[in-house]
């Protein structure tokens, strides 16, 4: 990627926008964010909340310091994701990334027991980032060190899930597809870990998809696989820019 020149939007270079972009998956939240910072030529670009490569959905991506300076507003309201979890299966990283480290059996379930089971997770509560996410340690991410073995361990933090609700399940598969409405700062791999754990089958989380985040949703989102194909990627951005003043608005 060459060096860029300045963006002009209505007769003015632009020097802040906040873009609501659908991640693909298999795409991290910092390609998004480098593909943005080059096709825009703003140095300073920032996201409201990571999502792994094996998610999808809702990035806000913040262009400029006078977008990224609301980067912690834009993070604070609440979540809503649409997830998936493997019964019977745990993974090393309580997602499909990870090896697999557990087989256990999943017995018979039906989805009455299981909404009626999934209220016992809901309300404030506490919650440890897992070994394998972005939470700093000595400045590093948590993966650093479980990537070398190092498992550490950091205090729980306070969270919230507001609510829980079963979109359906396969007992051939022994999938379970879930709702999930939850402050910041919660870790649906380890909400689907513990759900496993309660059953006495273990789970891992093999889908994801964060739909809305405080008054911004995925509907209102670029598809972030238009930023990396064809000739029209920054046409495509601009064309779905809003200004930190109407971001703020949704907050």
């Amino acid at each position: 990627m060459g060096k860029r020149t300045p963006v002009v939007v209505n007769g003015q270079e632009l020097s802040a926008g906040v873009f609501l972009i659908d991640k693909p998956m298999g795409m991290s939240s910092f390609a998004v964010v480098k593909k943005v910072r080059w096709l825009l030529g703003i140095k300073k670009v920032g996201h409201a909340g990571t999502l792994d490569p094996f998610a999808t959905g809702l990035l806000i991506v913040c262009a400029g310091r006078p977008a990224t300076r609301h980067i912690d507003r834009f993070m604070a309201g609440r979540k809503t994701y649409q997830a998936l979890l493997q019964l019977g299966v745990e993974t090393e990283t309580q997602d499909p990334e990870g090896a697999v480290t557990a087989n256990r059996p999943v017995l018979e379930l039906t989805r009455q027991g299981l909404s009626s089971l999934l209220q016992e997770f809901t309300g404030p509560q506490m919650q440890a980032p897992p070994p394998y996410s972005a939470a700093k340690h000595k400045g590093k991410p948590l993966y650093h060190y479980a990537r070398q073995g190092i498992m550490i361990q950091k205090d729980p933090k306070p969270i919230e899930i507001y609510s829980l609700k079963v979109n359906g399940y396969d007992p051939d598969t022994a999938q379970l597809a879930i709702t999930v409405s939850c402050s910041r700062g919660t870790y649906i791999r380890v909400l689907a870990a513990d759900i496993g754990n309660t059953l006495g089958c273990g789970a891992h989380l093999v889908q994801l998809r964060r739909t809305n985040s405080g008054g911004f949703s995925v509907v209102d989102a670029i598809p972030g696989g238009q930023l990396f194909a064809g000739d029209n990627c920054l046409s495509t951005l601009l064309a779905g820019m809003i200004t930190v003043e109407q971001a703020l608005e949704k907050c």
